[in-house]
């Protein structure tokens, strides 16, 4: 298995939630070491529900 870059996070262009593979999303049973990559392509904001498309690698 490929190791996850887990110094890599996204941020939301809205509210600046960050998503962090090291946290995943628990409130959307997204597991830990997730890359953002991977989310499922529903998946939105957990704090203001835009789409993955209104973030950005910080």
């Amino acid at each position: 298995m490929a190791e996850v870059d887990t110094s890599v996070e996204w941020m939301c262009g809205v509210c600046r939630y960050v998503y962090m593979v090291q946290t995943g999303d628990p409130k959307s049973n997204i597991p830990v070491g997730t890359p953002f990559e991977d989310l499922p392509d529903d998946w939105v904001c957990p704090v203001c529900g835009v789409g993955k498309e209104k973030f950005f690698d910080v």
